[in-house]
């Protein structure tokens, strides 16, 4: 029989149980398939399978051609920014609590899961942002983000000063605790907490949204997803600063740097079952009413 993937990784949530349970019957069930299955080594060990073969994130990314991450979003993100530099198709279960980017349910997988597997899905590309610290003209550190990056002061509560460029125009300057630029992907996270827009997955932009801005007048704004965003922070800084992606990797800033943002050149392939709908995840996860008539 053919299958649409032959080669397989497991990637789980670390001393989570009832994600180990999980991947104990994904490999079970994919092995059935006579598919070559590879499983992150971070949870390899705790899962008791004999001759399990074990690989770090980025050779499952170079030798797999899907990838099932078992966990909440936090996990799909972490996973994510990695496998999306190989072009591995991605699949969520989800053992988290909302579950925008996780799919399939731990009880019930095995359905859904045999039709991808046949050929039998949904295939969606999700843009990425790629964030560069520049300090005297040159890169100090630089990461990805499949959410958002978040410039922020390391204390609760601190305003800093920053001004916003677009493709080298000026657009605004602005004293406030900071600022997320966010993917569509990520208007569903922090920045829809911040009072930014829903922007749908297929959209090639991105929202820069203030966080508690010193002012009436600051909106959120939706740009290009091609504009490159430039944010110069003040020199008159007295707060130790921080770029956050994805709540996960943190970028030390100094005041006078420089953050540069634009969208990452490779997306993240992302893989749903068949019937899969964004605005019916909407629905489920933000508690929105069903149809009237």
């Amino acid at each position: 029989m053919s299958h649409a993937f032959r080669t397989i990784g497991l990637i789980g949530k670390p001393n989570h149980q009832g994600a180990n349970h999980t991947l104990v019957s994904l490999y079970h069930f994919l092995k059935q398939y006579q598919l070559q299955v590879y499983v992150e080594e971070k949870v390899a060990g705790s899962l008791g399978l004999a001759e399990v073969q074990a690989m770090d994130l980025v050779d499952l990314g170079k030798n797999c051609d899907l990838a099932i991450v078992v966990g909440g979003d936090g996990n799909m993100l972490g996973a994510a920014r990695v496998l999306a530099r190989f072009g591995v198709a991605v699949l969520g279960v989800n053992r988290g609590n909302l579950g925008f980017l996780t799919d399939l349910s731990p009880e019930s997988f095995q359905v859904p899961l045999a039709e991808v597997l046949a050929g039998n899905y949904v295939n969606e590309h999700r843009n990425l942002l790629e964030i560069e610290v520049h300090r005297h003209d040159s890169i100090k550190s630089s990461n990805s983000a499949v959410n958002e990056a978040v410039l922020h002061a390391d204390k609760v509560a601190h305003m800093i000063e920053f001004e916003a460029y677009i493709n080298g125009e000026f657009v605004f300057s602005q004293r406030s605790d900071g600022l997320i630029v966010s993917t569509p992907t990520g208007s569903t996270a922090y920045s829809l907490s911040g009072g930014g827009p829903i922007l749908t997955p297929e959209l090639d932009a991105m929202s820069l949204v203030p966080m508690f801005p010193h002012t009436l007048s600051s909106r959120p704004l939706v740009v290009s997803g091609t504009s490159e965003i430039r944010l110069k922070v003040a020199p008159s800084n007295d707060a130790h600063l921080q770029i956050s992606c994805d709540s996960h990797v943190i970028l030390a800033v100094m005041p006078g740097d420089e953050i540069v943002i634009r969208k990452h050149p490779k997306p993240l392939k992302l893989v749903h079952p068949p019937g899969y709908s964004y605005f019916n995840v909407l629905r489920n996860k933000l508690g929105w009413g069903s149809k009237l008539y």
